[in-house]
């Protein structure tokens, strides 16, 4: 008899399983508390921007208000902009980047177009009935002092109570870390890209 059709051997499994549901359910009973989240999401890994997507979309699902706002990317025709774009009164799309700064070859420039996303991020934020804001690529002007990142970390600490805000990007600086509520760190093990392979639809854009 296999141990899967042994009695006892079930009968432990069960008892097993009956403690970590116990174990599980004291815990879950801790926590009470509902707030805003402040969410960063970084690494070097793929991914960043997609998961955050992806939690606009629940907020779609969920009936929320929401809004994106692009700090580097700017009007790329993305497959996440063109699902969003249809439910416009749930979510509001500003895409204000200008491209990454080896494209633009221009700081002054970038320092522009960061400062007036940036401003559009504080007046959405000012919003009562909003619920969720991804600042997408906000790290990658913070990396290079397109905006100073005391005056933004301690704008985004100063947030409305209820209001989720995720912030992606690569090296989130220290301060934003230590502020945050959640950090997920996407780790790189592999990519096609060191392969020859392309930017393709439905995977990057």
């Amino acid at each position: 008899m296999s141990g899967v059709e042994n009695p006892d051997a079930i009968r432990q499994a069960n008892e097993k399983s009956a403690k970590r549901k116990e174990a599980r359910e004291r815990m879950m009973a801790t926590k009470t508390v509902s707030k805003g989240l402040l969410i960063v999401h970084t690494g070097k890994g793929k991914g960043k921007s997609s998961a955050a997507f992806g939690m606009i979309m629940r907020c779609v699902g969920h009936g929320m208000k929401s809004a994106v706002v692009q700090f580097v990317k700017g009007k790329w025709d993305t497959g996440e902009r063109t699902v969003l774009e249809r439910f416009p009164e749930l979510v509001t799309i500003k895409a204000m980047g200008e491209g990454f700064t080896w494209d633009t070859q221009d700081r002054a420039r970038d320092i522009r177009a960061a400062e007036a996303a940036w401003a559009e991020a504080k007046r959405l934020m000012a919003d009562p009935e909003l619920r969720m804001l991804l600042l997408d690529e906000l790290n990658i002007c913070l990396r290079y002092d397109h905006l100073p990142v005391a005056e933004v970390v301690e704008t985004l600490k100063r947030k409305r109570p209820d209001l989720h805000i995720i912030v992606t990007g690569r090296n989130a600086p220290e301060a934003l870390i230590e502020a945050a509520d959640l950090v997920t760190e996407m780790t790189m093990v592999k990519h096609p890209f060191r392969d020859g392979v392309k930017a393709q639809a439905g995977v990057e854009f």
